[in-house]
């Protein structure tokens, strides 16, 4: 009887709380959902803590769990409204943008920081359909983590047919080296030769591929380098 007794409350708990959540998230807006910075981050995790003990476990007393609920709800508003207010607050309660690339260059330091590898800049510069690092003029980790990126000048992306031009090349650039490594699948797969990519570093004056953090072969056989070590760290003064 008491298991029966049980699974009403829970099934009772249920009904009732989504509602509530469905309206709680509704008033703390879209960017809660969307974008998901620090704060709000740890408002899903606390919300998802509370509802989950409440729903889990009948012992618990139901009325004080939608009291809190509510209660962050406030909280989050609060601070999403005193952010908007206090510029300085809305930056300690959140990440600054981090840059990542600058005129085709990584920059090892920054993405360290964030602790991204180049594996992941280099996925979500292909989900923006960018397959060269070479034409990045430069790229941003947002405080949300999503890269915003900048295309060099007469590298953005067009449709050839507006412009009624004949089919190009694609550009797309194979890595060739990724952190001090060579990879020799690619270059099997185009065609290339060890000795060809170190006489190209040593044109360069590169004499170890050690020393390289990314090395990229495009269309045309042209050898993109980004050392380890920038000589200049080139930063943009973006604070939100």
């Amino acid at each position: 009887m008491d298991l029966i007794v049980d699974v009403l409350k829970v099934l009772f708990r249920v009904g009732t709380i989504l509602p509530i959540m469905l309206l709680v998230t509704l008033f703390m807006g879209k960017r809660s959902i969307g974008e998901l910075p620090v704060f709000d981050f740890l408002v899903i995790l606390t919300l998802g803590s509370v509802v989950g003990a409440d729903i889990a476990e009948p012992s618990v007393n139901h009325l004080p769990t939608v009291a809190a609920v509510i209660a962050i709800a406030l909280l989050q508003k609060l601070i999403a409204w005193w952010k908007i207010k206090n510029h300085r607050v809305g930056r300690f309660l959140s990440f600054e943008p981090t840059m990542v690339m600058y005129d085709g260059q990584f920059h090892l330091q920054n993405m360290k920081k964030i602790s991204y590898s180049i594996d992941n800049i280099l996925q979500m510069l292909r989900e923006k359909g960018i397959f060269r690092a070479e034409d990045v003029h430069f790229a941003l980790v947002e405080a949300n983590g999503e890269l915003s990126v900048q295309l060099k000048p007469g590298k953005d992306t067009v449709k050839l047919e507006d412009f009624k031009l004949p089919p190009t090349k694609t550009a797309l650039e194979i890595a060739v080296i990724i952190d001090g490594r060579i990879q020799k699948e690619a270059l099997t797969f185009l065609k290339l030769s060890e000795a060809w990519l170190k006489e190209e570093l040593l044109r360069q004056d590169i004499i170890h591929e050690k020393d390289v953090f990314y090395a990229g072969v495009n269309e045309n056989n042209q050898l993109h380098v980004s050392l380890r070590t920038q000589a200049t760290e080139v930063t943009l003064p973006i604070f939100h």
